[in-house]
C-alpha cells in the first residue's frame, strides 16, 4: 500500500484520489484553504483519506501529486518532496496564471519549471491531458480494443515507469514522451490535450504537436 500525497483538491486531485484509494492506496489531501475546509471531501473519501496542510500532505506521501493552478507552483513545499515521485498535473493558463514568457516562447515547460522548483524530487508529468471525470470512468481492461492512453513525461525512467503502471492499474494505456523537455507535446491546445485516444492515435498527436501556439 502506497500512500499519496495530494497537494490540490480539486477537481482533478479529488478524482485521482478516488483512483488510488480504489486501487487499495491511503490519501492525505490538502488545499490552499487549510485542512478543515475538506470535510465534505474527507467524508467522502473515508475511511482511506484524511485532510492535511500542504507540507502535511507532502511530508506523509510516499508518492505526492501537484495538482494546483499552475501559477502557484513556487508556492509547493520543497523539503518534504525531496527523494519522492512528484505526478504534476499542471496546465498553463496565461488568463488564470499571468504570463510567463519562457512558456510562451516555446523555451521551457510548465513540468520543467516545477522540476527546477523541486530539484530534489523525481518530477512526471501525469494526468495532465484528461478531464477529471474521466480518471474514474474513462478506463478499461489490458487489452481492450481502442483502450485510451495517456502520456507520461519525466527526466527519470523510474518515476515514468510508476505512472505508467499506475495509469495501466486504474484502466489506460500509456506513451511515454520523457524527458521533461518534450512534454510540452501534451500541453494545452496541442492535438493530444484531452482528447481522447488510443495509443496509436496518441502517438501520432503528439508527433504533430506544434512547439508554440
Amino acid at each position: 500500500m502506497t500512500t499519496f500525497g495530494i497537494i490540490g483538491a480539486g477537481n482533478i486531485g479529488s478524482q485521482v484520489a478516488r483512483a488510488v484509494i480504489a486501487l487499495g492506496h491511503d490519501v492525505v489531501i490538502a488545499n490552499s484553504r487549510g485542512p478543515e475546509t475538506l470535510s465534505a471531501l474527507i467524508e467522502d473519501l473515508s475511511p482511506s483519506a484524511r485532510a492535511a496542510t500542504a507540507q502535511e500532505a507532502g511530508a506523509a506521501g510516499d508518492v505526492v501529486v501537484v495538482t494546483v493552478p499552475f501559477g502557484r507552483f513556487r508556492d509547493v513545499p520543497v523539503e518534504p518532496l525531496a527523494g519522492k515521485i512528484v505526478l504534476d498535473t499542471n496546465n498553463y493558463y496565461w488568463e488564470r496564471d499571468g504570463r510567463f514568457g519562457e512558456l510562451d516562447r516555446g523555451e521551457a515547460t510548465t513540468s520543467g519549471l516545477l522540476q527546477a522548483h523541486l530539484p530534489e524530487s523525481k518530477v512526471v508529468k501525469a494526468f495532465n491531458h484528461i478531464g477529471a471525470a474521466d480518471i474514474t470512468a474513462g478506463g478499461s481492461p489490458s487489452g481492450t480494443p481502442g483502450r485510451r492512453a495517456l502520456a507520461v513525461s519525466s527526466d527519470y525512467p523510474e518515476a515514468a515507469a510508476f505512472a505508467a503502471d499506475l495509469y495501466d492499474r486504474i484502466g489506460f494505456d500509456t506513451v511515454d514522451v520523457s524527458p521533461l523537455s518534450e512534454s510540452w507535446r501534451v500541453e494545452r491546445d496541442r492535438p493530444a490535450y484531452v482528447s481522447k485516444q488510443d495509443k496509436a492515435a496518441l502517438e501520432a498527436n503528439l508527433a504533430q504537436a506544434p512547439r508554440t501556439i
